[in-house]
């Protein structure tokens, strides 16, 4: 095999392959066998036990469809039906943090205004705030 080609393997082949795992036969043996990686035979079986031979996908690459609305979900890649909550919780999100940094601002100022009028005076004898009860 030329270096830097992929091997594509169609469906037919995967569910066999799949198939003699599931019937006993040994992943290792196999994968010698078909000059697979183990980790790609566990991988298809994964994808089988998950959504049965339509797991495995057909060889090339599928179509991807950014249209939410698109009859078709498997034409859709991962999370498309979610697209549109996520920008919205995203949108929240920003709102919050904006919020948040108002928030700190104010805070920040108010404690230095705070630690200001708090300051000891630098001059020793300086008449203190409050006068001396007189008893």
């Amino acid at each position: 095999m030329a270096e830097g080609k992929r091997r594509v393997f169609n469906r037919e082949f995967k569910v066999s392959a799949v198939e003699r795992i599931l019937a006993g036969e040994s992943g290792a043996a196999l994968s010698r066998e078909l000059h697979i990686r183990e980790s790609q035979l566990a991988k298809w079986c994964r994808h089988f036990r998950r959504k049965g031979a339509d797991g495995l996908r057909r060889a090339g690459r599928p179509r991807k469809s950014l249209d939410p609305a698109d009859p078709d979900p498997s034409s859709r890649p991962k999370g498309v039906d979610n697209l549109a909550a996520a920008r919205e919780r995203i949108s929240e999100l920003e709102c919050k943090i904006g919020q948040q940094q108002v928030e700190l601002d104010f805070f920040r100022d108010a404690l230095r205004h705070v630690g200001e009028a708090r300051r000891p005076s630098d001059g020793s004898g300086v008449q203190a705030s409050t006068l001396p009860s007189r008893r």
